[in-house]
């Protein structure tokens, strides 16, 4: 059986516009995941990695506001927090799913960490989006007032940004491989995974975020996964996002993806990453990568929607 690795993005649990209360994040999953569920009703196995930027931003946020009462904890404790809150969401919804199909699979996830350069240049250049979208005068007061960097998100609004350094490796790649050949469904990698450095001989956790995009693509190179899908809430990849000119592209060679990617085509904010994981995937020995819409993923799978990216 073909092995997919599948990236949700963070309207699986957040619509823009909504709160983020818990029934609109059940009501989000239990619809993102019958997508999911149309997959693995294909006979793929299915291995899952999540986004988690608002919620480790409330966590954060949450710590902030309790700091007179409660020592906060550091972000690599705020993504491992994320990772058991957004995986059990993810278990219970997609279980329920595939019991009402008739499928008898169980879906399990894990406490992952992901390995980091410690002299990585990003923790000097802070530019993962995290946490609510706020006005530019809300953005304003919270810097001064916190100290955090706040910059203008391609998608609308402004929100704090933390550093994002490049994932080299998953720690538990191989207890992964081992749940899937047993046939379970596997929630991997969430938020990009928990930050975690080398030294000596002994790993730490770091105050950063991985991009769940770039790490989800180092856990399908690891796995040797056929196919690696990342959902997001547009179409596909789009040349001149936004614009009146805007075009969808529906296949690209490799070669062609990483001469737009170079050319500066795709914000480092939303696209970018996306284009670069799925450029990695393929260059690392992947069959085909894809991007599109959360509620597409089958259509996306079977190239009758998004983006398609290929050796040749």
């Amino acid at each position: 059986m073909k092995i997919v690795v599948i990236a949700l993005g963070g309207n699986a649990f957040l619509q823009k516009g909504q709160r983020g209360t818990i029934d609109e994040q059940w009501s989000n999953v239990k619809r993102a995941v019958k997508q999911i569920a149309d997959i693995i009703e294909k006979g793929y196995k299915v291995v899952l990695t999540h986004g988690n930027g608002p919620q480790v931003g409330n966590i954060l946020e949450w710590m902030e506001a309790l700091s007179y009462k409660i020592p906060p904890l550091t972000m690599d404790i705020a993504n491992a927090m994320t990772q058991g809150w957004l995986g059990y969401m993810i278990q219970q919804a997609l279980h329920n799913e595939l019991i009402n199909r008739g499928i008898n699979r169980i879906t399990i996830s894990i406490v992952n960490r992901v390995l980091v350069d410690k002299y990585d240049p990003a923790f000097q250049n802070p530019t993962k989006y995290i946490g609510p979208y706020y006005t530019r005068k809300e953005a304003q007061e919270i810097a001064k007032k916190k100290g955090w960097i706040m910059k203008p998100d391609p998608r609308g609004g402004w929100r704090r940004v933390v550093p994002s350094p490049n994932p080299i490796d998953n720690l538990e790649v191989e207890a992964i491989k081992k749940l899937i050949n047993e046939g379970y469904i596997v929630v991997a990698s969430g938020g990009g995974g928990i930050p975690v450095i080398k030294e000596d001989k002994e790993f730490k956790g770091v105050e950063a975020v991985i991009d769940k995009d770039l790490a989800s693509e180092v856990l399908a190179t690891k796995l040797r996964a056929n196919y690696l899908v990342i959902l997001t809430d547009v179409e596909g990849v789009m040349l001149n996002y936004g614009k009146p000119n805007q075009v969808l592209l529906r296949k690209l060679t490799v070669n062609e993806a990483e001469e737009l990617y170079k050319a500066g085509h795709f914000p480092p904010g939303s696209m970018g990453p996306k284009v670069l994981a799925c450029i990695r995937f393929i260059k690392h020995g992947g069959e085909k990568a894809f991007i599109g819409h959360l509620y597409r993923a089958l259509d996306i799978l079977e190239e009758r929607s998004g983006t398609v990216i290929l050796p040749s």
